[in-house]
């Protein structure tokens, strides 16, 4: 540990509340224990989780950091024992299931990825979060096949606009819904075979329409509320609906006579409280399956904005005000 510090600069949450509630702390530099490697971070990505963790919804989960951030890049700094996967000096990234707002963090090795090769450390700190929740919930969980149609709400976002260019990798037909013709242009260019602007367009009758009566196949769905009714309407016999969040709220009324008479599946995951080795099984998927795609240019993070590690505030700010494409990066 020679060379590090004892102390390094982290975001706090002060108390439940607005973007200004985030400020820069003096805490001390974590140690890394058995397994786990401490990383000097470049880049965290910011996630809709930290701003709930912001608010005082979504508590870290027993024994993470209570320092928000769900994904970094960096470099190997030091090694807890028996960890041997990456040498002092390798830059990685890796998902943590919180402390990616500090100079310093420590994650289990299994937890982290080497960058892609061609990857700045800002792209890359843009991709665990969303990458790893794309892949378990799109290909794990709703089993996403090549030739079959792929809706995904919020199509813009972080996460809509990694599973677009995945499902497209991938050989589906996308769908994407985003909410105006900015952002339904930003989906086409990605991959999209479809964008539907949710403000001026119906998605139902515009996903069956492009599915020829059909239906979608499997939904990604992170808006919840009454879109839970309407996905079961859009959605093909058998179709999968994956749940991801309730940015419109967890309560709705349905019609769940659709779901016995389609044999829908509905089904829903949340990655942050699932354990070491359930991620490092993913990282494993994701190193074999999707690294070659984002080293080949076939995939690659759209990164809106970055901002130093002492603006977050800004940051949170911008992500809040759904004015942003792709993802947004802090910076060390």
């Amino acid at each position: 540990m020679a060379d590090i510090p004892e102390t390094m600069t982290a975001i706090g949450i002060a108390t439940p509340g607005g973007p200004d509630v985030l400020r820069p702390e003096t805490r001390p530099v974590p140690r890394p224990g058995a397994g786990q490697i401490l990383v000097a971070i470049a880049a965290a990505g910011v996630n809709r989780p930290d701003v709930l963790q912001r608010q005082g919804g979504y508590t870290p989960p027993p024994g993470a950091s209570d320092i928000p951030g769900l994904e970094f890049a960096g470099t190997v700094v030091a090694r807890g024992e028996g960890a041997r996967r990456y040498a002092i000096g390798q830059q990685v990234c890796a998902l943590v299931p919180g402390g990616g707002y500090a100079e310093f963090a420590v994650v289990d090795e299994s937890n982290a990825l080497p960058l892609p090769n061609g990857f700045s450390l800002a792209e890359a700190g843009a991709v665990p979060e969303t990458y790893f929740t794309v892949w378990t919930n799109v290909f794990q969980r709703g089993r996403l096949q090549a030739g079959e149609s792929f809706l995904v709400h919020g199509g813009s976002s972080g996460i809509g606009t990694t599973a677009i260019q995945l499902a497209r990798a991938f050989g589906a037909t996308v769908l994407a819904t985003a909410g105006s013709e900015e952002k339904c242009r930003a989906c086409r260019e990605l991959g999209a075979d479809h964008a539907i602007n949710y403000r001026t367009e119906d998605f139902v009758a515009a996903a069956r329409a492009a599915t020829g009566g059909r239906g979608v196949d499997l939904i990604l769905d992170m808006v919840g509320g009454d879109y839970i009714d309407r996905n079961y309407e859009a959605a093909a016999d058998q179709g999968r609906i994956v749940q991801i969040a309730f940015l419109n709220g967890p309560k709705t009324t349905a019609n769940f006579s659709r779901l016995m008479l389609k044999r829908l599946t509905h089904t829903g995951s949340t990655l942050r409280p699932r354990t070491i080795a359930e991620k490092a099984a993913i990282a494993v998927e994701l190193h074999e399956k999707v690294w070659p795609l984002l080293e080949a240019g076939r995939c690659r993070p759209q990164i809106h904005a970055t901002f130093p590690l002492a603006q977050a505030a800004e940051a949170h700010r911008l992500m809040e005000s759904s004015a942003h494409i792709g993802k947004i990066v802090l910076t060390v």
